[in-house]
């Protein structure tokens, strides 16, 4: 396991990040806690989460449950000074978490308190901004983003009025780093920008979706992640396990993610068959599983802080993190070139 750096925060994360979504519906308290140790006694220092979690499915009865879950862990390991702990703050859209509202200064002292109190803690590493108040292109957006009807004087001082409440929980101790979610390479310079002019904390970590089915932060995101040491927390490194390849010719395992939420976010779509059978097909014939092959080929890209795997099994979870071991040949790589350039955005 390889140790990466927070920004220029100074704050140590292993490559690979314990992610959280399924602890509280998919996954009992029992197994989420059984997962902790083995990720921890295997190295894995850093666990991602957020108030909104658990996502499989998403609802008003399980919300913030995953914190608790991981609270519980904490305060019964007595472990947190080993631990980073990154969480996050929702936007708008979930009338349950403030009244579905985007974030404020307001909403951000509400959400930290809370998250506080479900994970047991009187301080957080990492805290990120779940996704932009203006609107951007994740989620399966790009089809219909339009950032032509944004007020940039009102954009800007969106930001600055949440950097400022940021800030100031920074230096009240109860948050380490920030971080952004789900966000554009404008919005990123924005953000460090109004930290520079106004002495402001620094963003050290995006947390974008990346993988070999999607990978528009290979282009302007990695640009800024060289320049302004802001690394990726790449989330669903298997495309919801598209890249496993246990969803190929119609197969649906019962309990899968697939069976839950039904087209795995807007990813499960006719393009992706034929580009994950050629991923896997390529990781076969070279003798790897797929689901290592697609995380060691993040692991290695050169703006990586840390890849964010999920399981609902010890046995997805072991397979996972053995991908810190597995180096791709250069015949590997070739045959990913390949590939991408035959299905450049296949989700």
């Amino acid at each position: 396991m390889r140790y990466n750096t927070l920004g220029r925060i100074g704050i140590k994360v292993s490559e690979i990040c314990l992610g959280t979504m399924t602890w509280g519906s998919q996954n009992t308290p029992t197994e989420a806690h059984e997962q902790l140790d083995y990720a921890f006694d295997h190295g894995v220092n850093f666990i991602d989460t957020a108030e909104l979690y658990p996502t499989t499915p998403l609802s008003e009865e399980t919300y913030g449950s995953t914190e608790r879950i991981i609270g519980d862990w904490l305060a019964a390991r007595g472990r947190r000074d080993d631990v980073v702990v990154a969480t996050k703050v929702a936007g708008s859209g979930r009338p349950y978490i403030r009244n579905g509202e985007p974030i404020t200064p307001q909403g951000i002292d509400q959400a930290l308190e809370a998250s506080l109190r479900r994970l047991k803690t009187d301080y957080i590493d990492l805290y990120q901004l779940h996704w932009p108040n203006r609107g951007h292109y994740h989620f399966r957006n790009a089809w219909s983003y339009d950032p032509s009807r944004q007020e940039t004087e009102q954009v800007t001082a969106d930001l600055k009025a949440i950097l400022d409440k940021l800030g100031d929980l920074v230096k009240a101790g109860k948050i380490r780093a920030i971080g952004l979610s789900n966000e554009t390479a404008w919005g990123t310079m924005k953000m460090l920008n109004l930290a520079r002019r106004y002495g402001l904390p620094r963003v050290a970590t995006i947390q974008n979706e990346y993988n070999l089915l999607y990978r528009p932060y290979d282009l302007d995101l990695a640009e800024v992640s060289h320049h302004e040491d802001v690394g990726l927390l790449a989330y669903s490194p298997l495309a919801a396990g598209l890249l496993t390849g246990k969803y190929l010719d119609g197969a649906k395992p019962a309990g899968s993610r697939l069976s839950i939420n039904g087209d795995l976010g807007g990813r499960f779509t006719p393009h992706q068959e034929p580009a994950v059978a050629a991923y896997v097909a390529l990781a076969r014939e070279h003798g790897l599983d797929p689901a290592q092959m697609a995380l060691a080929f993040c692991l290695r890209r050169p703006f990586m802080t840390s890849v964010i795997i999920g399981a609902t099994s010890m046995a997805q979870l072991m397979t996972n993190i053995g991908a810190a071991g597995v180096t791709l040949s250069q015949d590997v790589m070739n045959g990913i070139r390949r590939l991408h350039r035959l299905y450049p955005a296949p989700i």
